[in-house]
């Protein structure tokens, strides 16, 4: 099977927190291209942005509203094509029945798709300070304070542990530890908004990177001639 993964575009309702910073049509574009050269294409996490609404508090609305803003996206996702596993900023779709993790056998092989939130200690163990904290990041972008919100970003970046390095990266064992507890060769992850390949033993790690922030990231996954590939352009 021929499988596309995005991630991390956190599509918003308009204004300066929504994050997804790319013309809907030129996106619907490459979502044309991915459907066809790709017979599933797996949406893993982050896809809406619900947390920085004016009012703290809210995600159902904010998706609506984020929904509504990117209509026909949000229509494009519903084809029967698309896959959706969602994140810590879209946590809300699970009340509509979106799952959090989705394991796909398909060629002999064992998929495991997961965001990677649940690897964050304060999402985790207190979900109110990490919605909290990403609520005065939107007001940081409202008042024009860009470079501050950039910095707190990539402050909260390293404290998640992700790294390019296989060897020396946190969040790289985690995801193949929990792959290894549900018995699957290849782990997909989000969330760090770094696309990544990296082998660990017999099992292989991913991550789609991001498609937010006017950025194109995807990977490309070919169980049938075991190719497995991390791409910015298209």
């Amino acid at each position: 099977m021929r499988i596309a993964v995005i991630s991390d575009l956190h599509l918003g309702s308009g204004g300066p927190t929504d994050y997804f910073g790319h013309d809907d049509g030129e996106f619907l574009r490459f979502l044309t291209f991915l459907e066809r050269n790709f017979e599933r294409i797996v949406l893993l996490g982050d896809i809406w942005e619900t947390l920085t609404g004016a009012r703290y508090g809210n995600p159902g609305l904010e998706l609506v509203r984020a929904r509504e803003h990117h209509r026909e996206i949000a229509r494009r996702f519903a084809r029967p094509r698309y896959r959706y596993v969602h994140g810590n900023h879209d946590l809300v779709a699970a009340e509509l029945g979106v799952p959090e993790e989705v394991a796909i056998d398909t060629d002999g092989v064992r998929l495991l798709f997961t965001h990677g939130h649940q690897n964050d200690f304060i999402v985790q163990k207190a979900r109110w300070l990490s919605e909290a904290g990403v609520w005065v990041g939107g007001w940081l972008r409202r008042f024009g304070l860009g470079s501050l919100y950039r910095l707190a970003r990539s402050v909260d970046g390293q404290r998640g542990g992700a790294s390019l390095d296989g060897g020396r990266c946190t969040f790289q064992r985690w995801a193949v530890g929990v792959a290894s507890a549900r018995h699957a060769d290849v782990v997909i992850t989000g969330h760090t908004h770094r696309a990544a390949r990296a082998e660990h033993g017999s099992r292989l790690f991913m991550n789609s990177g991001s498609c937010g922030d006017g950025e194109f990231s995807f990977l490309s996954l070919d169980t049938r001639a075991g190719r497995y590939g991390v791409h910015e352009r298209w």
